[in-house]
């Protein structure tokens, strides 16, 4: 079972595109556009900043030229179309976090970590950058710093659905946390509706959380 959720997790979606991400604003609800990185999810869009910042309409339209780019899976054209938007609009953290992305993409995970630190320092609890900067050291094997990373997103936003994801997976098959990996498992479920792999592997821990905590009542 857990030798599918690893190869089940490196078949889901490739990210879409980080949205503008204004500094104005920490917060915003997550869309269903998953991050990039083999075992967990990867980053996504967040909305909700636009009630409170004008956005000029020239920013929205080369930003939606590169996540257009992106999306369409041209990580060469997107990364020069990200680079070029953050020279005339360094304010905007999600094209640092979109960066990232493509350069874990391309392997260059120092290029990666560089563009999260950046967005981090125009926004600190900005949660695309957080759970990105989790990945990272996940996937660098500094999983108690995923984990503070990941915390610090679904703090910041509670319905930041990936961080909850990427937390599931890091307690049940890094930290062998099952009670932590089913909490995090059943928030994502109830953000993002109904997913079927997921909805497997929730059964699944709650089995083994019983057949545990069966053999301890059977040990007193």
């Amino acid at each position: 079972m857990l030798l599918q959720r690893f190869i089940d997790i490196g078949r889901l979606p490739a990210a879409l595109f980080v949205l503008l991400g204004l500094v104005a604003c920490a917060s915003g609800g997550p869309a269903k556009a998953p991050d990039s990185e083999p075992a967990p999810l990867e980053d996504e869009s967040v909305e909700g900043q636009e009630a409170t910042v004008v956005i000029p309409p020239q920013v929205h339209t080369l930003y939606e030229q590169a996540a257009s780019v992106m999306a369409a899976g041209d990580y060469a054209d997107a990364e020069l179309r990200f680079k070029e938007f953050s020279l005339q609009y360094p304010e905007y953290p999600g094209a640092y976090v979109n960066l990232a992305i493509i350069h874990v993409r391309n392997g260059n995970d120092e290029a990666a970590k560089s563009a999260v630190d950046t967005a981090l320092a125009l926004n600190p609890d900005y949660p695309a950058a957080l759970n990105q900067l989790g990945l990272l050291h996940r996937k660098n094997g500094n999983f108690l710093e995923a984990e503070a990373a990941y915390m610090k997103a679904v703090t910041v936003n509670p319905e930041y659905a990936l961080a909850h994801y990427n937390l599931g997976v890091l307690n049940e098959l890094y930290l062998q946390r099952l009670d932590m990996a089913l909490q995090h498992f059943e928030s994502y479920q109830a953000l993002v509706g109904e997913d079927k792999q997921v909805e497997k592997w929730i059964a699944d821990l709650r089995r083994r959380i019983a057949a545990t905590q069966r053999t301890a009542n059977v040990a007193e």
